[in-house]
């Protein structure tokens, strides 16, 4: 056997095991880590199309959309049928503001999906949700996310989206009911509660408001940042300006 076919034999080997170092380091956040683990991946199997998928999450979140939807891309041309890819790229396109792009993704995955249940249909209806949102189309958005709601059970964050949709559209009772459902069946969820403040304050519950926000804020400190509330979590105008308006009042 000649060097290099031994060589080649012994990466191939190997390859599981550093497919395996790659993903841990990408669940645990070690981007920068993760970054030249995939690369060492795609130079021994430049035809696996979850490594392209996985090295393209990497990307995004290192903040490199463009480099990211090129990843993607590559991996839909290897497995034409998987969703994963196309959720992935449509993220990468919300990224660049890129909403026509985005959706369309966002639509092949909902277009294939076999049933009106279960992931990535669910994923893919919340992420359509956010880009309505994005321009403008709350009444659109509420329906997306209520849709994730349905297509997956115990998806807390489409509820609470749905609920805040309702607080921009003037349906306050309606999303005051869903965040206080919400905060019943998980009281540890600090996007519900933060919600709930907002919407108290504005109707001139200030007491109940002050508590829900004594948890919230201590669950996750995100929630006094406007910019945050508006591009990450994308929160709807209103309950971002009841929301400021209650902590300007409270400093």
């Amino acid at each position: 056997m000649s060097t290099l076919l031994a060589l080649l034999l012994g990466v191939q080997l190997l390859l599981p095991q550093l497919f395996d170092q790659a993903l841990s380091a990408s669940r645990e956040g070690r981007f920068a880590e993760a970054l030249p683990l995939w690369n060492q991946v795609l130079e021994v199997a430049p035809n696996d199309a979850a490594a392209w998928s996985n090295r393209g999450n990497v990307l995004l979140a290192l903040g490199d959309p463009r480099s990211a939807i090129a990843d993607q891309t590559k991996a839909i041309a290897l497995d034409s049928e998987s969703p994963d890819p196309h959720l992935n790229r449509g993220t990468a396109e919300e990224a660049l503001g890129d909403w026509p792009a985005a959706e369309a993704d966002y639509r092949w995955i909902l277009e294939r999906a076999p049933s009106d249940t279960g992931e990535p249909r669910a994923s893919a209806l919340y992420n359509l949700g956010n880009v309505h949102g994005s321009l403008g189309d709350w009444q659109e958005a509420r329906r997306c996310f209520e849709a994730a709601s349905l297509a997956r059970p115990g998806f807390a964050m489409a509820r609470s989206s749905a609920a805040l949709a309702a607080f921009q559209l003037g349906d306050k009772a309606g999303a005051e009911r869903e965040l206080r459902n919400l905060i019943r069946r998980y009281p540890l969820f600090a996007d519900a509660r933060a919600a709930l403040t907002a919407l108290l304050w504005q109707k001139g519950a200030s007491g109940e408001a002050e508590s829900n926000w004594a948890a919230a804020s201590g669950l996750d400190p995100r929630y006094r940042q406007q910019e945050w509330l508006r591009s990450t979590r994308r929160w709807p105008p209103v309950p971002v300006e009841a929301l400021a308006q209650f902590l300007a009042l409270g400093s």
